[in-house]
Order: C-alpha cells, then structure tokens, then sequence
C-alpha cells in the first residue's frame, strides 16, 4: 500500500536519508527503528506528504480498484486514506478536543453535532477523551492520546505511527498495541516507530532499521532478536550499568503533612511524607493522573502548583527536565545557545561567542546531534532535543534534580547515557527523583520507588517485583 524508493534527502550539509527504500503492506505492521537522528521521522514526514524527498519516489496504492479518467470527478476518485500521528504534537492547544479532531478529519459540523460526533469517534476508537476538554489543560498523557484519535477519526487505510508509546502508562501501551493489531488485521498497512524494542516484537511483523539514513537490515521480526536489531541500530549493545551500592547523604527534600491543589480539578494530592536524600536516585511510579505530576512540580519550586497544607523543604539549586520537551523544554525557534542558556544568565550582558563556545562544548559532550550552537532548536529530532535539555540542566551539578519521563524518544543507547548520568549526578551528592511512564525504567533506574495512587504516596517493600508495583499503582494493597 506504501511504497518508498531511494529516497535521499539533505538539510544543509547533513544527509539525513541515503537512497532508502521501505514499503508496507496491506494487514501488517511494519516497525522502523533506528538511533535517535536515524531519519525514521524524516522517511515517515515524506510518506505523508509533510516535506518533499530531494531524490527518489513515494507513493501510495490504493485498496479500491474502481476505474478512473481524467474526466471523472474528485469525489469519485479511488484514493487511500494515509494518517500520520507525528512524534510532537499537533493540536492548537486553544482548541477543544472535539475541534481538533475536526480539524484532523476535515468535519463540518459544528456546535452539539460536532460534539456528538467527537464522542461517538472516541468511543468507537476505545480511547477515553473529554471531547469538551481545551487542549492546553490536558495532561502529556491525554494529549498522545488526542494524537491518536485524530489520525484515526478519518478512517485512515494506512497508519504512520512516529513513537505513539513514548508517554503512555503501561495499560495504555497494551490496550495501543491492541487496536494498531486490530487495525492491521482489517487490512490496513501501520508503519510503527518505537525505541522500545519489547513493543516491536509483540506487535509487529516486519523491520526495518535505519543507521545514519541508510538501511542496514530489514526483514521478518520473527527472525531478529533483540540483540540483532541493537547491533544492527548502533553497531554494538549497549552494555548494562552496575549498580552501585547507596550511602545516602543528608536530607535534601523534607515534605511533611503536604497538601497540593490539583491542576486541572481533580483528587486533592496528599497528605504527603516523604524524604530525599543526597546521593539517592527515587523513583516515582504512578499513573498518569494520581499525583506524579503535582508533587514533582511543587519540588521543582515551579509556581503554578499551590501548596493547601504541610510544609515542604528542598536543599540547594534545583535542576528540572519536563514531561514536554517542545512546549516546557526549549523555545524550538531559539538557536541552541539561546536555549543552553535559558533560566541561567542573569547578567546585563552577554558574550554570545563565549556562550556559543560552551555550548558547543557541551553539544559534544552530550552528544547532540543535527547541529551547532548557531542551528534552531526545532531542526534536532525529538531525542537530540531532549539531550539538549540534559546538557543544560546538568551542566548546572543541581543539587536535587526532578525530571519527568527522561528518557523519552531516546534511544538505546542514548537513554543508557542518560541513566548514567542521573547515576553520577546522584554519586555527586544530588537527590535525584524521577518519574516515567515505563515502569521497567523505574525499576531498573531507581535506588527506591515509591507509588502515586489516588493523590496518596505509597510505599513499596524493597526489590518489589514488576507485578507488586503494578498493583500498587492501580490501588491495591501490596504484600
């Protein structure tokens, strides 16, 4: 249904697609991974008409056989309906999610019936949404979500899935992977982009990897392993941290009895007692909408979080990663020095070469991609961002550090840099807290982990298997 062939293109001097072919077939999924800055973003914006390929073909064929002429009407022509959920988000956040939807699907109604259609189309599509809801008060979570049903409300044939897990709870993963099954087994064609390589062999048929814009392997992925497809990506699999034995320092953050005022209406955060310590990596499992999101704010010092009750007290100069790189995590028109220096100068002036040089320097040592201190944030995919937003937050040695799903849209390999260097930050003296939307993270990343459920903090035995924390994140009693 989907055919790509030898398409390159450039953005300046950076080849970001070298002669690459992929395809996708009516009733599977086809998965394409690759390292962050790969050019599976790229590939997928040029299958969906988003940019122009420099050299080569794409094109779409379509299910219908009906016969047409060049005298026959629009309406009547056979066409296929191609629907792209892109990696950043989409909707205008002044807009409803019924109007968004619209939007997405070229509707005409208005008014109830837009509202009754939007209800009907997110109940069909089995993904929970208030349709009255403004945008720009929901949740990174629901806002995915809002990705997904938009590209689904036209009844697309073939689906273009650019990391639509990267911020779903672990339920949300399962009932996704379920209708993009569902969808394929209709006869539609998905092209599934994921770092996640666990999603790919429960959900796809097909693989393609891309490495530096060009194929390095393709095939069944009933004949890959997940060793083949890491080597394939980036040459080698990246080798597994130890784990270092805590000593915990002094306290860092105390809160005490803490009540806080939900953002968006709903269950009351708290009353919550807690400690971080230096030297200590905490982590916070929950899902979306029990608390997370409040508490690490209102330890981040961000002022739009109210504190009702209880006291809270953090330690030294805090470091903050957000759950939404795009519209929390950098000014994506600014150049990367603008956004490397953003919150930190205070000076009157400034000695722009001298910063450029810094961040230079730290574009290196972070390894972001796609750029120089002089290129706009908004040319650097999704992962090369987020390296960003790490190189300025840690070249500040925080004393406490919160971040927000760290890892998100990053790599194998990037997201095992990334967890080495929460590692050292915390073996430096900072208490690190961290929440993610992959579960497996928490567990694999965090010294302690403590549960978000219902507004409350719970507390989970020490090495808590999978199963124990996953129970305790939906409220049941743990042993």
């Amino acid at each position: 249904m989907l055919t790509l062939s030898h398409i390159s293109k450039s953005f300046g001097a950076t080849l970001a697609l070298d002669d690459v072919s992929f395809d996708a077939a009516a009733g599977e999924v086809h998965a394409l991974l690759g390292e962050n800055g790969a050019g599976k973003s790229t590939l997928v914006a040029i299958a969906a008409g988003r940019m122009p390929a420099d050299r080569g073909e794409s094109r779409v064929v379509s299910r219908e056989r009906t016969p047409y002429s060049p005298d026959t009407s629009d309406d009547s022509r056979p066409t296929t309906r191609l629907s792209l959920v892109a990696q950043h988000f989409t909707s205008i956040p002044a807009f409803t999610v019924a109007e968004n939807i619209a939007l997405a699907a070229g509707w005409q109604e208005s008014g109830k019936a837009l509202g009754v259609r939007a209800r009907e189309t997110i109940a069909r599509i089995g993904l929970p949404l208030d349709a009255e809801a403004v945008v720009e008060t929901l949740s990174v979570q629901l806002r995915q979500r809002l990705e997904i049903v938009k590209a689904m409300a036209s009844d697309p044939q073939i689906l273009l899935l650019d990391e639509p897990t990267a911020v779903l709870a672990p339920r949300e993963v399962t009932e996704l992977l379920a209708m993009v099954r569902a969808f394929a087994a209709r006869g539609g064609a998905v092209v599934f982009i994921s770092h996640k390589l666990p999603e790919v062999f429960a959900v796809a048929d097909r693989v393609t990897v891309l490495r530096q814009g060009r194929v390095t392997l393709t095939g069944r992925v009933a004949e890959q392993t997940p060793r083949s497809l890491a080597l394939a990506m980036i040459g080698e699999a990246p080798a597994q941290p130890e784990r270092v034995a805590v000593t915990p320092g002094g306290t860092r953050v105390h809160a005490d009895g803490l009540l806080l005022r939900p953002e968006r209406g709903g269950t009351p955060v708290g009353p919550i007692t807690m400690e971080c310590m230096a030297g200590e990596i905490v982590g916070i499992a929950a899902i979306e909408g029990n608390g997370q999101r409040e508490l690490l704010r209102a330890m981040a010092g961000l002022p739009e979080i109210t504190r009702v009750d209880g006291t809270l007290r953090v330690s030294g100069a805090v470091g903050f990663v957000p759950e939404d790189r795009t519209t929390e995590g950098i000014i994506p028109e600014f150049s990367l020095t603008e956004n490397f220096v953003l919150g930190r100068v205070r000076e009157r002036w400034m000695d722009w070469g001298l910063l450029a040089a810094d961040c230079d320097l730290a574009l290196a040592e972070y390894d972001v991609r796609g750029g120089n201190a002089a290129s706009a944030a908004s040319a650097l995919s999704g992962g090369n961002q987020q390296k960003l937003i790490f190189a300025r937050v840690l070249s500040r040695q925080p004393d406490v550090l919160v971040a927000e799903d760290p890892t998100r849209g990053l790599d194998l390999h990037a997201a095992a840099a990334i967890h080495a260097r929460l590692r050292s930050a915390a073996a430096n003296g900072a208490a690190v807290i961290v929440h993610s939307s992959d579960l497996d993270e928490i567990l694999d990343l965090a010294d302690r982990v403590l549960v978000m459920a219902n507004g409350k903090l719970v507390t989970v035995p020490a090495g808590a298997s999978r199963d124990v924390v996953g129970d305790a994140m939906l409220g049941l009693p743990t042993p």
